[in-house]
């Protein structure tokens, strides 16, 4: 008897993916009218996204998970090429100050979105395999944390180090499952410390960013701009917010309110009320994903869930943290929500293995 995915897991996220739409028309209109004289623009372009990521999603849920097992290595393979390619001047394109993206016509591609998703599977096909080597640290751990910081420094040289603190943390969360003795965490932990430390030093954007972090109003009109304008729009939220479309800070105060900031005008349009949601959808995803985890027999399938929904949670949390102010900003874009073709498609693909594998 041929078994069905998890429904519930699968409309909820075509209903969020649909709120996220309705808010990226909301924060971004004001923009799309005076830059493209078309208030529609963004709202266009992500839909089209959309719709290709439910198909992809569908089709992803009819491959069993043991194809992801057998192709990992040919995977990750096209994924190191994809980051390398990226950064060669001429193909790779630069926004923002980052050369992360593969331009094709107006539309732009993020090979380290794709990378994310190549690792957890590598990363997963690994644990799974080598169980007994994970006891030694030099035998089992280190060749694997080789492969995750090769990837990593390739994200960083792009440079774009959102994306690879995702990328860390969601495969050490991986490997913090599997069992390695909690000692080297705690090692780890403390030269994670230096790096980040070593990071910030080398690459004074990142420290101005720390600065307007500690202290936003030290800079109100550079560095400590964005988030200055972001709390002015979860500020008067209350809690029922101000009323969808209603939003003041997307007229021209805060920059791109549709990329990463876009919590900021849920929380100003729908107030606690819209915040709640978000949160709660979030988790109840990552609960829903770790029931299909803990009911799978097979060990790569609950790696493979367990790393694919966890990446999703970081990444949420990461960016809600810097709506917020509780943390500086790292240029993380919110799941589902954010606009943004790669991160889309990406996230939703992740979802369609999770459904695959939904149905064991």
């Amino acid at each position: 008897m041929k078994k069905s995915f998890d429904h519930i897991l699968f409309l909820m996220v075509i209903g969020i993916g649909l709120f996220g739409i309705l808010m990226i028309y909301s924060a971004s209109s004001i923009w799309a009218e005076y830059k493209f004289h078309d208030a529609f623009h963004f709202v266009k372009s992500q839909s089209l996204f959309f719709l290709l990521s439910i198909f992809i999603c569908l089709f992803l849920s009819h491959i069993p998970p043991q194809f992801w097992k057998k192709h990992a290595n040919q995977i990750l393979g096209l994924c190191f090429f994809l980051l390398v390619c990226v950064l060669i001047p001429g193909i790779g394109s630069v926004r923002n100050g980052s050369r992360s993206w593969f331009g094709i016509g107006g539309l732009g591609i993020q090979p380290s979105e794709f990378a994310k998703i190549g690792l957890i599977i590598f990363v997963s096909k690994y644990l799974s395999q080598n169980q007994k080597d994970l006891r030694s640290i030099k035998k089992g751990v280190f060749p694997i944390l080789l492969v995750i910081g090769i990837f990593s420094l390739l994200i960083l040289l792009e440079p774009d180090f959102g994306t690879s603190m995702v990328i860390l943390l969601s495969l050490i969360s991986l490997i913090f499952i599997s069992g390695v003795k909690l000692s080297f965490f705690v090692r780890l932990g403390l030269l994670g410390l230096l790096g980040i430390v070593g990071l910030i030093v080398i690459a004074p954007y990142r420290m101005a960013r720390i600065v307007s972090f500690l202290n936003p109003w030290s800079d109100p009109l550079g560095s400590g701009f964005q988030i200055i304008q972001s709390l002015y729009a979860i500020g008067p939220g209350g809690l029922l917010g101000q009323g969808f479309l209603k939003s003041h800070q997307k007229h021209f105060y805060l920059p791109e309110p549709q990329t990463d900031f876009i919590f900021s005008i849920i929380s100003e349009e729908f107030g606690f009320l819209g915040v709640l949601i978000v949160v709660l959808f979030f988790f109840f995803l990552f609960y829903r994903s770790l029931k299909i985890a803990l009911k799978t027999e097979d060990l790569f399938s609950k790696f493979l869930v367990f790393g694919l929904s966890i990446g999703i949670l970081i990444q949420a949390t990461l960016n809600l943290c810097v709506v917020i102010g509780l943390i500086p900003v790292t240029g993380v874009t919110l799941p589902f929500f954010s606009y943004g073709g790669s991160s889309l498609l990406v996230t939703m693909a992740s979802i369609g293995i999770i459904l695959s594998i939904s149905k064991n």
